[in-house]
C-alpha cells in the first residue's frame, strides 16, 4: 500500500530538510558587500562567482552520472561535507593579506560549486524516486511547493538575523541592552552570518546521512569506471537532444535563470543604489521571502492546470517587467521590480523541475537534471564575465570623461549602466532560443515525412 501522504515518506521529509538547511544561508542579505568588506573589488566578486559557476559546469554532469550509477545518497552526503568545508574556510581565514583573502574566497567558490553540482539532480532524483516507489508521482508539484514555502520561512529568519548580526551598530546595541561592555567592529561581526551558516551545514550533513537510497542495486564506487560514467552522460545527452520538449524546457529555463539569478546575487548593491540603509537589507530580504509563502502555491496550480506555453508567457512577462523596472533605479519604489524578479526565479525553478522530472525515466533522472544545471550555470558564468567586463569598461571610460568623480561614484555609474543592459540582453537571448526551438522542431518534423 502506498503512503497516505507524500510527506509521510521519510526521504521526502529529509529532502525538504536538506534543501532548507543547504539553501537558507545567513549571509545572503549581505552577499555582495561581504566580499567587498573582506577587501575584494566588485570585479573580483563577479569573477569569483564565475569561478563558482565554472566549477559547477565542470562537475555538474559527471556528478549526475555518478549519482545514477553509485546512488544519489553518496553525492548528497559529499555535498554536505563540502558545505562544511567552504563555510569553515571563511569562518577562520585571517584578515590583512589581500592575496590570501582572494585565494581563500577562490577556494570557497570552488568548494561551493562542487557542493552545488553534487546536490543538483541527486536530491531531486532521490526524492522523486521515493514518490515513484509509493505510487504518488502526481504529488511532486505539491512537494516542490511545500519545500519552497518552508524555505521561504527559513529565509525570513536567516535573512533577518543575518543582516542584523552583520551590522556592528546593531550588535553593539544588543550587547549594551543585555549589560555587556564589549564593543565589536565590522571585521568581527561580518563573520557572524558565516558562523551561523556553518551550523546549518552541520545539520544538513545529519539530514543527508539519514537519507535512504530507494534503489539498493546500484554499483559501489569501486566498481565504477570512467567509461561507465561517460556512457551514462552520452545516453542522457542524446535523449535530451532527441526529445524537443526536454531541450526546450532546459533552454528556456536557462534563458531566464541566469539573468534573474545574477540580479539576485547583486541585491545588496542594488539596494544601496536605491538609497536603502544597510540595516534594512535583512528586513527587505525577509519581506521578499514572504513572497515564497504564496508564489510556489500559485506556481503549483499553474504547473498542473496551465499548458507549458501559457506558463512560458507568464514567466516572460514577469521577468521583463521586473528587469525594465530595475533599470530605472527608483529610490524605494525600486523594491517592486525586485519583487517580480524573486517571483520569476521561483516560477522558473518549479516549472523546470516539474516538466523534466515528469518526462524523464528513473535510470537517468539525476544525469538529465544535471544537464539542466550545467546549462543554467554555464550561462550564469558567462553573464558573470560579461558583467565584470562591462563594469570595468564603463568605469574606465567614465573616469576619463569625469576625472572629478570618486571611486564610489564611478562604481555606481558602471553598475547602473550595466544593469540597464539586462532587459535588452534577455529579449535577444529568449528570441534566439525561440527561433532555435522553432527551427529545430520544423526540421525534425520534416525529417519524419
Amino acid at each position: 500500500m502506498g503512503a497516505a501522504s507524500p510527506f509521510s515518506i521519510v526521504n521526502i521529509r529529509l529532502f525538504i530538510a536538506f534543501r532548507i538547511l543547504f539553501n537558507a544561508r545567513f549571509y545572503y542579505p549581505v552577499f555582495t558587500i561581504l566580499f567587498l568588506d573582506f577587501g575584494l573589488t566588485i570585479e573580483q566578486f563577479a569573477l569569483l562567482n564565475t569561478v563558482w559557476a565554472i566549477t559547477i559546469v565542470c562537475a555538474e554532469v559527471p556528478s549526475g552520472a555518478l549519482a545514477d550509477i553509485v546512488g544519489r545518497k553518496h553525492l548528497i552526503v559529499a555535498t554536505s561535507f563540502f558545505m562544511v568545508a567552504e563555510m569553515s574556510l571563511l569562518a577562520f581565514i585571517p584578515l590583512g593579506n589581500s592575496t590570501i583573502i582572494f585565494w581563500a574566497f577562490f577556494i570557497n567558490r570552488v568548494l561551493s560549486g562542487l557542493a552545488e553540482a553534487m546536490a543538483s539532480g541527486a536530491d531531486e532524483a532521490l526524492a522523486y524516486d521515493s514518490l515513484v516507489a509509493e505510487g504518488r508521482v502526481e504529488d511532486w508539484p505539491k512537494v516542490l511547493s511545500l519545500q519552497m514555502r518552508l524555505r521561504s520561512i527559513a529565509s525570513i529568519v536567516t535573512l533577518t538575523i543575518g543582516a542584523l548580526v552583520y551590522d556592528p551598530n546593531m550588535v553593539n546595541r544588543i550587547l549594551s541592552w543585555i549589560g555587556s561592555s564589549h564593543i565589536l567592529d565590522q571585521q568581527t561581526t561580518m563573520r557572524f552570518p558565516i558562523y551561523l551558516t556553518l551550523v546549518l551545514a552541520v545539520l544538513a550533513t545529519v539530514a543527508a546521512l539519514r537519507m535512504r537510497e530507494e534503489n539498493g542495486g546500484r554499483k559501489t564506487a569501486e566498481g565504477v569506471t570512467p567509461l561507465m560514467a561517460l556512457r551514462k552522460v552520452w545516453q542522457a545527452g542524446t535523449w535530451i537532444v532527441r526529445t524537443p520538449f526536454a531541450l526546450a524546457v532546459i533552454l528556456f529555463g536557462m534563458g531566464y535563470d541566469h539573468v534573474v539569478r545574477m540580479i539576485v546575487t547583486m541585491t545588496s548593491q542594488y539596494f544601496r543604489e536605491i538609497d536603502l540603509p544597510e540595516a534594512s537589507f535583512g528586513l527587505i530580504g525577509s519581506a521578499m521571502a514572504l513572497l515564497g509563502l504564496v508564489t510556489p502555491k500559485i506556481a503549483e496550480k499553474m504547473a498542473i492546470h496551465n499548458t507549458p506555453a501559457t506558463n512560458l508567457y507568464w514567466v516572460t512577462g514577469i521577468t521583463l517587467t521586473g528587469l525594465f523596472g530595475l533599470s530605472g533605479f527608483y529610490p524605494y519604489w525600486g523594491l517592486l521590480p525586485m519583487a517580480l524578479i524573486f517571483v520569476a526565479i521561483m516560477f522558473v525553478s518549479l516549472f523546470t523541475s516539474h516538466y523534466l522530472n515528469q518526462i524523464t525515466e528513473s535510470h537517468q533522472r539525476a544525469t538529465v537534471l544535471s544537464f539542466k544545471g550545467l546549462a543554467f550555470n554555464l550561462a550564469y558564468g558567462l553573464i558573470g564575465v560579461f558583467f565584470a567586463l562591462s563594469t570595468t569598461y564603463l568605469r574606465k571610460s567614465s573616469q576619463s570623461l569625469q576625472p572629478e568623480w570618486s571611486n564610489s561614484d564611478l562604481e555606481s555609474y558602471a553598475f547602473r549602466q550595466a544593469v540597464g543592459w539586462f532587459p535588452w540582453y534577455t529579449i535577444i537571448g529568449l528570441g534566439a532560443v525561440a527561433a532555435f526551438c522553432a527551427l529545430y522542431l520544423r526540421r525534425r518534423n520534416n525529417g519524419r515525412k
